[in-house]
């Protein structure tokens, strides 16, 4: 039987023939390194790979930049990266319909994830696919390489990625058990040898710090009074010494003080009696490259005599008796207090408003003539690493707690006053109008899925021989367009039942303040659903940022405006 004329869609309104118009890209430059990029000359950089896509991006007569998205110290293995979140989100909002990359590779390493952005996801959404240095680009492909040789490409750096780290887990496995340093960073109080980077030889200027706090430490001084004078002597700690000596440009580092936690590993680290522990933290597999885990003492990978040692063998075994009589002591009067003690109310809420750390609680217990006496005090932890770093402060929580206290209360009786005053003016009219918006969003809802799904099985229907190319791209761009219009007109309604709902009883100010109206003491459930943030300045002066305080101040402005003759 001959084939009847193909009929034009009925859905693709005729237009005059005119010239066509060429389309503009708006493009995304990925770029993702998978190690922190070293900035050695001549290796593959975050820099270089920029460089590389702006200038391609440039000489491209029908792509505009719009922003660069860039995953640095990230693995290729998923896709759970936030500047390729960044990047699919400002795609989905129509800021991004082009991405450029370097190669595949860069993109990603994982076959399934990668081919099913390629095959289905950017095709749905319309986005166009560049990788340089393989010359593909979804704009110009043919079949059989769009639909072929690219998830080759994938399954290729796929098992790529899973030889490389079976390689290199066996080759540090291997140098560990020959006693050969595998660290990025040699421990505090040693350097790595230069004519030989796996060993360790003695640091002349951290050396002596390491044998001044085992000597703080056997003369009965404390973990923290140990950091603290050594803060106070102007000693940097091992981070800070990391950044100052250029081993790191983490500026995190910059700043860092010793802290308990510091004085605690070095006095338990047999690396100063010169052997290696290595092992302790090791990779999952290479599809959680960046997720470790703490191995259990029989998988260490311990090497004797590796180094010159900095502290004998008798005072590292005094510190460890020091170390185990305070746990002893520690468990011993552990429960001796537990009557007395009360949950913490304020647990990640309360903070220094000089130097921004939270503030830590502690706990005051003595035995007295006139009975026990067990409180809480909050302090700065910086004044606590060294006198002088920041404006020392010692918070009473007895106090913080009225204060709280009287501050909810107030803030709870307005938003009840305010509560009533809105349910006077929330009439059968907003009701109405609510309903009618309801109905308009379910309508839109109805739109945007059968556009999806019209979209969804467009690319098939090419395949499958049963529309042309351009058919397809006629349609595709007329059911985008019908899509785009569907979201915007369903976004537009759902702000606008946002809106009402804010300004009405429903609003979760109200919501969250209801069950407190008759407050007659603090718990830890009230204080963390209506208390953001507290801080405290020196004479300990607070400031109480309340969760719905801006909230209450919309609320109510509105509500003025509205009972406005």
């Amino acid at each position: 039987m001959a084939r009847t004329k193909r009929k034009r869609n009925p859905l693709v309104p005729a237009v005059a023939e005119e010239p066509p118009k060429e389309r503009e890209y708006k493009v995304g430059a990925y770029v993702r390194l998978s190690l922190e990029d070293s900035g050695k000359p001549g290796a593959d950089t975050i820099e270089t790979q920029q460089a590389l896509l702006l200038a391609y991006i440039e000489r491209q007569h029908d792509m505009r930049l719009v922003d660069v998205y860039c995953d640095n110290g990230r693995t290729g293995t998923n896709f759970e990266r936030p500047g390729f979140e960044r990047l699919m989100a400002d795609i989905r909002v129509g800021k991004i319909d082009c991405i450029v990359v370097k190669d595949l590779s860069r993109f990603g390493r994982n076959y399934l994830e990668s081919s099913n952005y390629l095959l289905r996801v950017f095709p749905f959404l319309g986005v166009r696919f560049v990788a340089i240095n393989e010359f593909f680009d979804t704009e110009t492909a043919v079949q059989t390489e769009y639909g072929l040789v690219m998830p080759l490409k994938n399954i290729i750096n796929d098992t790529y990625s899973r030889d490389i780290s079976r390689k290199v887990a066996s080759a540090i496995a291997t140098k560990e058990q020959h006693g050969e340093f595998i660290g990025v960073f040699a421990p505090y109080g040693y350097r790595k040898s230069e004519d030989d980077r796996h060993r360790l030889e003695i640091n002349p200027e951290t050396a002596p710090v390491i044998r001044d706090i085992f000597s703080m430490r056997l003369r009965g001084m404390g973990y923290g009074a140990i950091a603290r004078r050594l803060n106070e002597q102007k000693i940097p700690s091992p981070g800070a010494y990391l950044f100052q000596s250029g081993l790191s440009n983490r500026t995190a580092y910059r700043d860092s003080l010793w802290a308990t936690w510091n004085i605690k590993e070095i006095l338990r680290n047999e690396v100063y009696l010169g052997h290696l522990i290595q092992g302790k933290r090791t990779q999952e597999s290479y599809k959680q490259a960046r997720s470790e885990r703490y191995a259990p003492a029989e998988e260490w990978r311990i090497s004797r005599n590796t180094h010159e040692p900095i502290i004998d063998e008798q005072a590292f075994a005094a510190a460890q008796e020091l170390a185990q009589n305070s746990k002893r002591a520690y468990e011993a009067a552990l429960g001796k207090a537990d009557d007395l003690k009360t949950p913490n109310l304020f647990r990640n809420l309360i903070y220094c408003a000089d130097c921004g750390k939270p503030m830590i609680r502690r706990h005051i217990y003595n035995r007295r003539r006139e009975g026990r006496i067990y409180y809480y005090s909050y302090l700065c932890p910086t004044t606590l690493k060294m006198k002088g770093a920041c404006t020392p402060k010692n918070l009473m929580e007895q106090t913080l707690v009225g204060v709280v206290l009287d501050t909810i209360r107030c803030h709870v009786d307005a938003v009840s006053e305010l509560d009533h005053r809105v349910s006077e003016i929330w009439d059968e009219k907003t009701m109405t109008m609510r309903a009618a918006l309801s109905r308009q969003a379910a309508e839109e809802e109805r739109k945007l899925s059968r556009s999806a799904v019209l979209l969804e099985g467009l690319y098939q229907r090419l395949v499958d021989g049963i529309i042309t190319k351009q058919e397809y791209s006629e349609l595709k761009n007329y059911y985008q367009a019908q899509y785009r219009e569907a979201e915007a007109r369903h976004q537009s309604i759902k702000d606008q039942e946002q809106m009402l709902l804010r300004y009405g009883p429903e609003n979760p100010m109200f919501s969250a303040c209801r069950n407190h109206y008759e407050i007659e003491s603090l718990t830890e459930d009230l204080v963390h659903s209506l208390v953001d943030r507290i801080e405290v300045y020196d004479s300990n002066r607070l400031d109480i940022k309340l969760v719905y305080q801006d909230e209450f101040l919309t609320v109510a402005h509105f509500l003025e405006g509205v009972r406005k003759p």
